[in-house]
């Protein structure tokens, strides 16, 4: 790898990139929704204590968002549409190698991806000025995020190696993040309610109130019931990207023991389904009222385990497979090449 090479590489094709309208229309799209999710956080964080914990990771959550849909627009056709358009050929007869190329369109896209990331900085810093923002939370998510942006980039430039057309590779770039996205939660779903559990719920209730006391039944109602199981499934989100971003930040807490952004919020969530349920339930109307000790967020995470890390090696792992796979179908001389394709 000639590292001069390789930047020669992406700045030619940032150059290529920036010459194009449609890029700065997509800033200027990104940046006008990013105004009205910032006001609208404003306003539906006012009544908080922590408003500015709330609004910094509204907009982060939602920066990631969009950078999740234009990501594979940018990086889906990096490499088949340079063949469609006979400009890889030329580039593959330099001394660039197959894995500088690669690198260079994949640097490209993640760069290009950032930018909208740079974009959502100016929102990021009045969330942070509006107060109750930890700095590690700062530092977290922003790391968290430029991974995440890497990590599409790096699976579009690879489709787009892998697959002939650039309409398809780009499709199938949607498909995989939409997997990783939207698979996850609707496998969470359907598989826990194919791995359900019985749950037996005993119950007895008072039968006659008089001045003394009360009148029991002597018998015990028992009813019994299924149950789905998320708590056996849970895994299958860790690759999420939502799930990866909110579970790697450390958690704030209010005084009550509970998140108050919505980084906690979906933090919590997804640890609270690890919680198995109780099969065996019982309501006794005629035992004397005990006072239940309420379990705070802070106790169901400190109870769980983590799984961000398991997920983000599950994205780097499935990024890194297709680059390779890229590399054999884009290395000269090719053996077989798709029916159709243009090679110079």
């Amino acid at each position: 790898m000639n590292v001069r090479r390789i930047r020669t590489l992406v700045r030619l094709e940032l150059i290529q990139r920036m010459r194009s309208v449609a890029w700065y229309v997509l800033l200027g799209v990104f940046t006008l929704l990013l105004i009205g999710v910032t006001a609208l956080s404003f306003l539906a964080w006012s009544g908080s204590g922590d408003r500015g914990a709330g609004v910094y990771s509204t907009v982060v959550l939602v920066t990631l968002l969009l950078t999740l849909l234009v990501s594979p627009t940018l990086s889906g056709n990096s490499i088949n549409g340079d063949r469609d358009a006979a400009t890889l050929a030329p580039v593959q007869v330099t001394l660039a190698t197959t894995g500088e190329i690669l690198v260079g369109r994949f640097l490209a896209a993640w760069a290009t991806g950032l930018a909208f990331a740079v974009v959502a900085v100016p929102f990021l810093v009045i969330a942070t000025l509006a107060g109750g923002v930890n700095p590690v939370t700062v530092l977290v998510s922003l790391l968290i995020l430029v991974i995440e942006i890497g990590v599409v980039a790096a699976i579009g430039t690879a489709l787009s190696g892998i697959l002939a057309r650039p309409l398809f590779s780009v499709a199938t770039t949607y498909l995989v993040v939409a997997a990783l996205v939207i698979g996850t939660p609707i496998a969470v779903a359907l598989v826990s309610f194919s791995v359900r559990s019985e749950v037996v719920s005993s119950y007895r209730v008072v039968v006659d109130y008089t001045d003394t006391g009360v009148t029991c039944s002597d018998d015990w109602e028992t009813t019994t019931y299924e149950i789905p199981r998320p708590d056996t499934v849970w895994w299958l989100l860790a690759a999420n990207p939502f799930v990866v971003l909110a579970d790697a930040i450390p958690l704030q807490y209010d005084r009550n023991g509970w998140p108050p952004d919505l980084f906690g919020a979906l933090k919590l969530a997804v640890r609270s389904i690890q919680q198995p349920p109780e099969l065996e339930r019982t309501y006794d109307e005629c035992a004397p009222a005990v006072g239940d000790e309420q379990t705070s967020g802070r106790d169901i995470v400190e109870g769980t385990v983590p799984s961000w890390f398991v997920g983000l090696g599950v994205q780097v792992v499935l990024a890194g497979a297709l680059m390779a796979w890229a590399y054999r179908r884009t290395r000269t001389p090719a053996r077989a090449l798709p029916r159709g394709t243009r090679i110079a």
